[in-house]
């Protein structure tokens, strides 16, 4: 029974640390980063293109792992770039074109992330049938197609010539040698003759490319100096094409090729929550297994190559792959232990010495059940230096009486008893001390009246 008093006694002693830790809890949750949303809202491409073909396949894998893409699609890259970084946040994800970054301000690209790279987009560079082009430098005074103002094969072709050194034929474009036209016009046109050579960046698995390689007027062109190129633009990559990959029967390319590639890449925007990096990521990695003529299967998604930076999630996954609670268990599950093991770990920081401080304050309040006393003890041990004890002598003695006859029904744990009975015998010697000194005081007394 003594025992439960006392536990009772120690936890209206420390009461005040719930609060306070429900407060505490209260302002981590409030700061704490939200839950992951259920739904993300991407940016794709034409419903016919290849990056449209993608989304469909990841909002299909996302929906089993409980995550709702709304897909959005557009006109392509330049049109994506401009969605993810209007600063409005509908959307969140999107795929581009790597290389066309250059297109916006930088303002809009300092809103912009890397995922990874998914898949080649080669720059395709087809000439007419004995053109004998070869190098970049050989399309000064040719009949180009350099793809549309602000398209991503302008993007490409501009930055290739910009590393040349000229000003990205800008002679052939005012003298009209070099005109801006869609992928359709200068597949017409290499067609017609009207054009000597044109540029197009398209994935493999694109119509327009396979009408082109089958076109016995047309050849693809293998580029000389591809590695230096691709050094110094790290958005591109070098590709080999072995002879007859792209058609065995025709045995197309008839010779081992060299292409410059950028990638389609995914992008995110600063309204994307930073936790379902990983969880897109994996589903990707699913969709993109298989691989594809120009892709060995494992390829992608990939780090590099980026013109963006990864995000640190991003950089993680590439990295280490998915974080170790994802492996175990469902991704929503996981994410909620992820943040509360960061809203635990200061929780625990700060608490840590509020805890440590409630046996002290115990031992402090169990010493003040009996240390106020000694203010009384004080206060009349002062009254006998300064003499005016005489004149309230009796009601001290009456008062410290009381205060004995109040200990014995003080309880206090067994391991402060001995301080109780420190008082016990402080208060009996105080009350012995006034008794003398009251009998003293009534001696004299008697001897005056005696004398007189």
């Amino acid at each position: 029974m003594h025992a439960v008093k006392q536990i009772a006694l120690f936890i209206r002693t420390n009461l005040w640390i719930v609060p306070l830790a429900l407060l505490l809890a209260w302002g981590l949750f409030r700061f704490l980063d939200p839950a992951p949303p259920r739904t993300l809202v991407m940016t794709t491409g034409g419903e016919s293109g290849g990056y449209h073909g993608f989304a469909l396949a990841l909002q299909e894998r996302l929906a089993e792992d409980g995550l709702t893409l709304e897909l959005r699609p557009s006109s392509g890259s330049v049109e994506n770039l401009q969605r993810l970084s209007d600063g409005t946040g509908e959307v969140q994800l999107g795929l581009i074109q790597s290389g066309t970054t250059s297109l916006i301000e930088p303002a809009q690209r300092a809103r912009l992330e890397g995922l990874a790279a998914i898949y080649h987009e080669p720059l395709w560079l087809f000439q007419r049938r004995g053109a004998d082009i070869t190098r970049l430098a050989d399309l000064h005074g040719r009949r180009v197609s350099v793809g549309t103002m602000g398209s991503g094969t302008w993007a490409v072709v501009h930055s290739l010539f910009s590393q040349l050194g000229d000003q990205v034929g800008e002679a052939d474009v005012l003298a009209g040698n070099w005109q801006r036209l869609s992928a359709r016009d200068s597949l017409e046109g290499l067609r017609s003759g009207e054009l000597d050579a044109a540029f197009f960046v398209l994935p493999v698995n694109n119509a327009t490319v396979r009408q082109l390689l089958a076109d016995p007027d047309l050849e693809l062109v293998s580029l000389e100096q591809t590695e230096a190129l691709a050094a110094r633009l790290p958005f591109l990559d070098t590709l080999s094409i072995p002879e007859g990959l792209l058609d065995l029967e025709r045995n197309v390319p008839a010779q081992p090729t060299r292409l410059l590639s950028p990638v389609a890449t995914l992008v995110v925007n600063d309204a994307f929550h930073p936790a379902l990096a990983s969880l897109v990521l994996k589903a990707t990695t699913d969709v993109l297994r298989q691989g594809s003529l120009l892709d060995p299967p494992g390829a992608f998604p990939a780090a590099m190559p980026m013109e963006l930076e990864l995000t640190g999630e991003a950089e993680y996954y590439h990295k280490n792959g998915v974080p170790m609670l994802q492996r175990y268990l469902p991704f929503w599950v996981a994410s909620i232990f992820d943040r509360y093991v960061v809203l635990l770990i200061p929780f625990i920081v700060i608490m840590l010495p509020l805890i440590k401080s409630m046996g002290p304050l115990y031992s402090w309040r169990m010493r003040a059940r009996v240390y106020r006393w000694y203010a009384d003890l004080r206060r009349v041990d002062k009254l006998i230096h300064n003499g005016g004890i005489h004149q309230v002598l009796e009601r001290e003695i009456a008062s410290l009486v009381k205060l004995e006859d109040e200990l014995t029904r003080v309880d206090v744990p067994l391991s402060y008893a001995h301080e109780l009975y420190s008082l016990h015998l402080h208060v009996g010697y105080m009350i012995t001390r006034l008794r003398q000194m009251e009998e003293e005081q009534g001696a004299a007394r008697g001897e005056r009246a005696a004398g007189v």
